[in-house]
């Protein structure tokens, strides 16, 4: 998976999300959030983390290389593996608890999360294994 957006929505991607967790906090103390419009700013956060997380997923490294695009791979096919076995594990929960009326609507936004951490640790990961092999070792 080759990268579509330019290096500065990676960290532009981190900003939204840091925005996305801290402005429902804002917007109760300044009691912009009511029992009426609670939904829709609980949605708007859920949209804005995952517009990060794709902002972030898809942006262009600093160093780009193939061993980044390789990475990005290896981080999607995990995500989903975690994904499912979190999905999984709140179906188990959910049927042990008796639970018929909760419904869980941020799957994807906990795989894009899921995808977001493993991009950053396999690109950490490859930058230590290149400074390793650089000095022949």
């Amino acid at each position: 998976m080759n990268a579509l957006l330019p290096v500065y929505c990676r960290p532009l991607g981190y900003f939204i999300i840091a925005l996305a967790l801290f402005l429902p906090f804002l917007m109760f103390l300044m009691g912009r959030v009511t029992d009426a419009n609670l939904l829709f700013y609980k949605e708007c956060a859920k949209l804005l983390m995952m517009m990060g997380a794709l902002m972030i997923i898809f942006a262009l490294s600093k160093h780009e290389s193939e061993e980044t695009v390789k990475v990005r791979n290896k981080a999607v096919r995990n995500a989903m593996f975690l994904t499912v076995l979190y999905v999984f594990g709140i179906m188990l929960y959910r049927v042990a608890q008796g639970d018929v009326f909760t419904v869980d609507g941020s799957s994807f936004l906990i795989f894009l999360l899921i995808n977001v951490l493993c991009l950053e640790f396999g690109i950490k990961k490859s930058s230590v294994n290149r400074l390793f092999r650089g000095n022949g070792r």
